[in-house]
């Protein structure tokens, strides 16, 4: 089957491509994946999506995207894609024993938090992985964060504005965040520090009550009473399915130019797939309409086909 556009992944980013580009009559094919709606699937209350003052659930705010997107004509199949090729032209995409070609593809599969295991459970209920999507919920709480990067210090430094008191636990006895990051932590009151440990349970029925701490050097265990629990070793790009076919950074994110143009022409990315520092629903859904704005210019034939795909190693 053949389509003039291609959506790869949904999400803010993929959803908003789809409405878009289904409005201008390019009658897209969003292949949404198993687990469509990406992270805010497993999102409960979202506070700051513009449009909501009340607050939405993470999974009513995606069901309301992609109602939008198919109302305006976007067909969306919830299956996963199992192999591309972007090497020739039309884009050849299967999914599953179908095979569908494409003169554009928009790439919107997405990042995913990195999790420890033992607290998925609660995922959602006391764990988290935002502080900017969460920290509301816990004004004058007590949480911890896990981790010793960059990201984990600017969690924590950020949940101070509303939590009582933030406690770090790291793996180490030394931090790999950038030293301005480390010197912010410090040097806030609100913040202390665990070393050499890891979370080795979380317990609770329905939401967060407490956590378990193994310290790695002794493995002595210790058990914290702790409100909320938020994971910061990073995040990694879902974009396993694209190595070879397209150009990425060396953390696996799709590297772009002149807006959402990948290194192949006729092939954009948007979203969190290409995002590793604000990695918010709204900036997902902003980019989600560039690059339906740049296919759309590329399949009227405004966008030079000369231009030169990158090398990919």
């Amino acid at each position: 089957m053949h389509k003039r556009l291609i959506i790869i992944g949904s999400g803010p980013a993929g959803y908003t491509a789809a409405l878009y580009s289904a409005r201008a009559n390019l009658e897209p094919l969003v292949i949404a994946g198993n687990q469509s709606g990406g992270q805010l699937m497993i999102t409960t209350d979202v506070e700051n999506y513009p449009g909501f003052p009340e607050g939405i659930q993470g999974p009513e705010l995606m069901e309301k995207f992609r109602k939008q997107a198919t109302r305006f004509g976007a067909e969306i199949i919830d299956k996963d894609v199992t192999s591309v090729d972007f090497k020739k032209k039309p884009f050849v995409i299967k999914v599953e024993d179908e095979i569908y070609t494409a003169d554009a593809v928009i790439i919107s599969t997405g990042a995913q938090a990195k999790w420890i295991g033992c607290e998925l459970r609660l995922r959602g209920h006391g764990v988290s992985a935002c502080a900017t999507c969460d920290a509301f919920f816990f004004k004058g709480k007590d949480v911890i964060v896990v981790g010793g990067g960059d990201t984990a210090m600017e969690e924590a430094t950020f949940l101070t504005k509303f939590a009582s008191h933030v406690t770090i636990v790291h793996r180490r006895d030394k931090l790999r965040a950038s030293k301005i990051m480390q010197e912010k932590a410090r040097s806030n009151p609100k913040i202390s520090f665990v070393w050499d440990s890891e979370i080795a349970d979380v317990v609770g029925e329905d939401k967060v009550e407490q956590v378990v701490l193994r310290n790695l050097k002794t493995g002595k265990t210790e058990t914290v009473k702790t409100d909320g629990l938020f994971i910061a070793i990073g995040h990694e790009p879902v974009t396993s399915l694209f190595k070879g076919q397209i150009e990425t950074d060396s953390k696996g994110y799709v590297k772009v130019h002149e807006g959402t143009h990948t290194n192949i022409v006729g092939v954009f990315a948007a979203g969190d797939v290409v995002d590793h520092r604000y990695r918010q629903a709204v900036t997902a859904a902003g980019m989600g309409c560039q690059a339906s704005l740049d296919a759309e210019r590329y399949l009227e034939g405004t966008v030079i086909e000369a231009m030169e795909p990158l090398k990919v190693s």
